[in-house]
């Protein structure tokens, strides 16, 4: 799949953290069931890789891919771990290298006019935005389409029910990311229809835009 098709699977990109590989397939069909067929499971814990795995291997209809990716070798152990695709917090030549050597694609992070650039100029024209809020938000966004109007973006960081129309409505923005939408909380406590729900109430806020 290229960038484009990835980023525009579901309007909301799950940012997941799994402390335990048996939870990946029971939320996989929560998310699934409240509209969202796209995971970002960050490299961030110990199950992140086995969860990537189990859920590539035995929910083809979920498009799974990992998060927090930082390095060639952590880009590596994703794709062999079944990762459809890569998302990184920062841009690095490193990982522009890793994507093309692996052919998996990579949705780079970026915070900064000469991060854009350094994605723009080796062909990576949809990039996340981390951190989102941090960084200026929506109008960093509505700065970078003037001189930048072939670059895309996901907005991470920050975002949440209360704002995600406000970076959904601009035109460079194809969809948001965020941890709101699968709480550690909920996870641990097993409460997949709860992530359902919020899922639902997300995507009632977006039709009403």
């Amino acid at each position: 799949m290229t960038a484009r098709e990835i980023m525009q699977i579901s309007p909301i990109v799950p940012v997941i953290a799994l402390d335990d590989a048996q939870d990946a397939l029971r939320l996989a069909e929560a998310l699934l069931e409240g509209g969202i067929a796209l995971m970002e499971v960050t490299l961030r814990t110990n199950a992140a890789l086995a969860s990537i795995e189990a859920i590539a291997k035995e929910m083809p209809q979920m498009h799974v891919g990992a998060g927090t990716v930082l390095n060639a070798s952590g880009y590596a152990q994703a794709v062999d771990h079944g990762a459809q695709f890569v998302f990184s917090p920062g841009i690095s030549s490193e990982l522009l290298e890793s994507s093309i050597r692996l052919n998996t694609t990579l949705i780079p992070g970026v915070a900064t006019a000469s991060e854009v650039m350094l994605a723009q100029n080796n062909g990576f024209h949809y990039c996340k935005l981390f951190p989102a809020t941090v960084v200026g938000g929506v109008e960093a966004l509505k700065a970078f389409s003037g001189p930048f109007g072939s670059m895309f973006f996901c907005p991470t960081g920050g975002v949440s029910l209360n704002n995600l129309n406000d970076f959904l409505s601009l035109k460079n923005v194809l969809c948001v990311g965020g941890s709101w939408i699968v709480p550690k909380e909920a996870i641990a406590d097993k409460n997949f229809s709860y992530i359902t729900q919020l899922c639902k109430e997300a995507f009632e806020k977006i039709n009403t835009k």
